[in-house]
């Protein structure tokens, strides 16, 4: 364990002793079971493209937050990393038992007026460290949940997610969320360029700290992924939209169908913002997809993930989603690459009409349960183990079957005289090493196999931002390709050194996945909520 690690762990211990409070019911783990809302079924869902999830009532919501135990040193808001990467607890340091215990008291209270001064006080620990509840409580792994000590020891996690959505749709419910602009401008400008969730964190803390914030989007909507990459059934935009005009309704300024660098019709120079602005955000994200080097790559029919989103969700937003520009409409997709992008064009293309979808992970099938031996994936780890989302669930409902296939590959694409694709040639690798040690997928003589293909989804991760950007505003590079910003990793959400966050220009900082590699959505956030208190501590030198 490295230095920075203990820190971390004092850090939180003395944290926690000092936030304590004694919980309303310490036995209730042991006297409730956990209990979460059941999905729509896929045959309901896959008829329409809205939100897949149900939601737990009040009351039983009241039981589930009693069952938190009053942990001495509650793992669930720590976000304690031994490398860089979750691996337990919110990564925002939200204060989960304190707004649990609330929940369980606004359950037990007699009287609309004494519940809604408690749900109301939950919102509060709850907004006073996250932005955006309502996207981390719909599109969030639940760091925390892995992280639930209760659900370390056998008994089930809290339903902490839960608890969350219910928190945050009350509270815009009962117009607890309001726009609040600050008391006065600083003078200070700042360029937040990317509407993301870093984008959108860093712009909400530098307009709350007084300084005027463009944010500069080259989209026709703000949000990012948040708007085009990730699916309607599992964010619906209507959401997103909620609070971007919240944030326009606090002064945030957002420039939209304006891209930063290039030669792009209506964009905007760097040279231009560093002249205009006393700070550049760049919170652009990791946006270069990683390529399939296989013959035939280039013929029609073969897409990136993020494009075939992207235009599923306009097609949606603009009233019609059957037209859309890449339709999987009575075709064989293919879906090459697992995680969460993968799983939502299966999804995506199941709800268009697919004729079939096979998913390809190169990885092998992860065990039914974690192995936890103290040298493999021990509690509090995030579990190396096989997780079934949705629209793997609905590929197995329609097609009869999981559409995963692992430890496989594409070999070759076949296209017709046309140049339109129709089949695809996979392979069945193993892992080995390179003579430099490297893991390497080997593919494995006659296990070859040709499956009709209409339409191939790349999905295969991100490599880092665009290097143009980077040429253009003149940055340092990291090893692999990313913004070099420092971070700071003290655990503590006061950064006493303004250079956390800045790149090799001074004006420019830099947070999210354009600079730490491609990431959850609640760390681009807490990124964002960082990179703004550097870029505050610098504008007051």
């Amino acid at each position: 364990m490295g230095v920075t690690t203990v820190l971390d762990i004092t850090c939180l211990f003395l944290f926690t002793q000092l936030t304590h409070i004694s919980m309303g019911k310490p036995t209730g783990f042991l006297e409730h079971n956990r209990e979460i809302a059941s999905d729509r079924p896929p045959s309901e869902r896959l008829g329409d493209w809205k939100d897949f999830h149900t939601h737990l009532p009040d009351s039983k919501l009241g039981l589930q937050t009693a069952r938190c135990m009053d942990c001495g040193v509650p793992y669930c808001q720590g976000g304690i990393s031994f490398d860089r990467t979750p691996k337990a607890g919110c990564t925002l340091h939200n204060n989960i038992p304190e707004f649990n215990h609330l929940v369980w008291l606004a359950e037990q209270a007699d009287g609309e007026s004494a519940q809604n001064a408690l749900w109301f006080q939950a919102y509060q620990r709850l907004a006073h460290t996250s932005n955006f509840p309502e996207f981390t409580s719909r599109v969030c792994p639940a760091l925390c949940e892995v992280g639930c000590v209760a659900g370390g020891h056998g008994f089930g996690a809290v339903t902490i997610k839960s608890a969350e959505y219910a928190i945050i749709e009350k509270a815009f419910a009962n117009a607890w969320v309001k726009p609040c602009p600050p008391a006065s401008r600083t003078g200070k400008k700042v360029a937040v360029v990317g509407s993301g969730a870093s984008g959108l964190a860093a712009a909400a803390q530098l307009n709350a700290a007084g300084h005027t914030v463009d944010v500069y989007e080259r989209a026709d909507r703000a949000g990012g992924l948040l708007m085009y990459g990730i699916p309607n059934m599992k964010l619906e935009k209507n959401v997103v939209e909620r609070r971007v005009a919240l944030m326009r309704s606090e002064g945030i300024n957002f420039i939209l169908d304006t891209p930063v660098g290039g030669s792009a019709p209506g964009a905007v120079s760097a040279q231009e913002l560093l002249g205009r602005y006393d700070v550049v955000a760049l919170c652009v994200g990791s946006t270069t997809p990683r390529n399939l080097a296989a013959e035939g790559r280039q013929l029609d029919g073969v897409h990136f993930a993020v494009p075939y989103l992207t235009a599923a969700t306009k097609a949606l937003l603009a009233g019609d989603p059957a037209k859309t520009e890449i339709s999987a409409k009575g075709k064989h997709v293919i879906v090459i690459g697992g995680g969460d992008t993968g799983n939502d064009c299966v999804g995506t293309a199941l709800r268009q009409g697919a004729a079939s979808v096979t998913q390809l992970e190169i990885m092998a099938e992860p065990p039914e349960r974690r192995d936890t031996a103290p040298s493999a994936n021990p509690w509090p780890q995030w579990p190396n183990s096989k997780k079934t989302d949705y629209g793997q669930e609905e590929a197995a409902f329609r097609q009869g079957a999981d559409p995963r296939r692992y430890l496989t590959t594409v070999k070759k694409l076949n296209g017709d005289a046309n140049g339109k694709l129709v089949s695809a040639e996979i392979v069945k690798v193993k892992w080995g090493r390179n003579d430099k040690g490297a893991p390497v997928p080997e593919p494995q003589r006659d296990t070859e196999e040709t499956l009709p293909a209409g339409l191939v989804l790349i999905a295969m991760g991100f490599i880092g931002p665009e290097q143009t950007l980077l040429k253009e505003f003149g940055l340092d590079a990291d090893p692999r390709g990313n913004i070099a910003a420092k971070f700071d990793d003290s655990g503590n959400d006061h950064i006493f050194d303004h250079t956390a966050f800045q790149t090799s220009n001074p004006k420019v900082f830099a947070a999210g996945d354009g600079r730490s590699g491609q990431s959850l959505i609640v760390s681009s956030i807490r990124e964002g909520r960082q990179l703004a208190l550097a870029a505050n501590e610098y504008l007051a030198k």
